[in-house]
């Protein structure tokens, strides 16, 4: 694949680079004029306290007992030490006033970096309203968000069919939503949790039939990434009457001998699968995930993972693997659970593996932490474990499968129907490059 050749920066973005790079020095200067020696002393004290406040949280989460304990006072006292510093050497006001400047650089910063055209997104097209739209609502999910806008009611008066998932027992969505394209619905939609979204999904593209999603789940992470509104679930029901499709990408996950199902966002494995599907885990969450952890993240308890991208052995031993339809963007950490793009045909990998608490500090700078964290794009990714079985989250369901678990990427197999109006995806923050930054600061010729 060429780069895309880059384009002279704007006038604004010059401007937006000049305004990044004087408020970064306006920052220091304001330290190193008003505060001196102290100021500068201060500020490393602070940063070596963020490091250890990390540093803390690793050894509380990966150990028991009296360690656990001093960890937790470190966590405690690590914050309170560091403004006792800034107190006494009477630099509140100037901290303050510098990291101030310092957002504005980094905001100024990324805008100035940012394209002035946006990527190209989905290709939209318009397509006929549905005749026969079929939706299923689980009326539990996300708190009730159901019946508390009404939405079963609305999308009746739209002419849908609704089936709402109340039991009793387990109800099984795919057949359901199965059996509902076998009496000619053309549209299958979804009003519930990321999970039951994936399993319509699967039906959906097997069929061949557009699907629709309502935000009514939790955190309603699918829906975000096809630029919906999460606050109102109403909203996506305008679909029904005023929408337009897309083509966007599944992910598939299957164990050694077993059916492979879909996944809209990700499939987690290592030591959140493992505390997940504990049995005591639904009763006291905390707790149990306390009690687990250092054993997991020590090696000493689940199996040892082995990850092959695209045919080739990536990582040995992570604690945590994170497999998604598409990747997440890693460039900002506003937008570590976003995904602008659903349709690039790949599957986002990141992998973590830290064994102590230097390594868990460590990763607050990307430079040293990339020997700890694995960031990579596949079509293919297999997972192998010392176990013949191992738990693994898919789209926040946890399972049990046979290793090796594959997991592959179907490209544009999933239509889907979205208000013509929907707020849309917001862009990706690029990573914060100063050399370019200098570069466009310095150009003075017209664009």
């Amino acid at each position: 694949m060429t780069d895309r050749p880059k384009a002279r920066p704007g006038l604004r973005q010059r401007w937006l680079a000049r305004l990044s790079l004087a408020a970064a020095a306006a920052a220091v200067v304001l330290l190193l004029v008003f505060g001196g020696l102290k100021s500068v002393t201060a500020v490393l004290l602070g940063a070596v306290g963020l490091g250890l406040i990390v540093a803390a949280a690793w050894w509380f989460v990966a150990h028991r007992g009296f360690l656990r304990w001093l960890a937790g006072v470190v966590l405690v006292a690590a914050p309170a030490g560091i403004i006792a510093v800034y107190v006494i050497a009477n630099l509140i006001l100037d901290v303050l006033v510098s990291l101030a400047l310092g957002v504005v650089s980094v905001l100024s910063g990324r805008a100035a970096l940012r394209e002035d055209r946006a990527p190209p997104g989905p290709r939209e097209r318009t397509a006929p309203a549905p005749e026969h739209a079929f939706l299923i609502m689980n009326p539990r999910s996300g708190g009730g968000k159901v019946g508390r806008f009404g939405l079963k009611d609305q999308a009746e008066d739209d002419g849908a069919e609704v089936a709402l998932l109340e039991g009793p027992g387990i109800v099984d969505v795919a057949e359901m939503a199965r059996g509902a394209v076998d009496r000619g619905a053309d549209l299958l939609g979804v009003a519930g949790g990321d999970g039951t979204q994936a399993l319509v999904a699967g039906v959906a593209a097997g069929a061949g039939v557009p699907m629709m999603v309502l935000s009514a789940g939790t955190r309603n992470h699918f829906a975000m990434d096809l630029g919906l509104d999460r606050d109102d679930p109403a909203a996506g029901l305008d679909a029904l009457t005023d929408g337009i499709e897309i083509s966007i990408d599944l992910g598939q996950i299957g164990g050694d001998g077993k059916p492979a199902r879909t996944f809209v966002n990700n499939a987690s494995f290592g030591a959140y699968a493992e505390v997940v599907q504990s049995p005591a885990y639904r009763d006291d969450k905390a707790a149990t995930a306390l009690d687990m952890l250092p054993d997991l993240l020590s090696g000493h308890q689940g199996a040892r993972l082995v990850v092959r991208i695209d045919g080739e052995v990536t990582l040995e031993g992570p604690q945590a693997v994170l497999v998604s339809n598409n990747p997440y963007e890693t460039g900002d950490i506003a937008g570590l659970g976003r995904r602008t793009r659903l349709d690039q045909g790949v599957l986002g990998v990141v992998g973590i593996k830290v064994e102590t608490g230097a390594q868990a500090a460590a990763l607050l700078s990307r430079r040293l932490g990339s020997r700890f964290i694995t960031i990579a794009r596949a079509h293919e990714v297999v997972i192998d474990a010392s176990e013949p079985e191992i738990p693994v989250g898919i789209d926040g369901e946890s399972v049990l499968l046979p290793t090796p678990v594959r997991c592959t990427i179907q490209p544009r197999v999933l239509r889907v129907r979205v208000p013509a109006g929907r707020p849309g995806v917001p862009p990706a923050q690029p990573e914060l490059d100063w050399s370019r930054l200098r570069r466009q600061a310095l150009t003075f010729s017209r664009p």
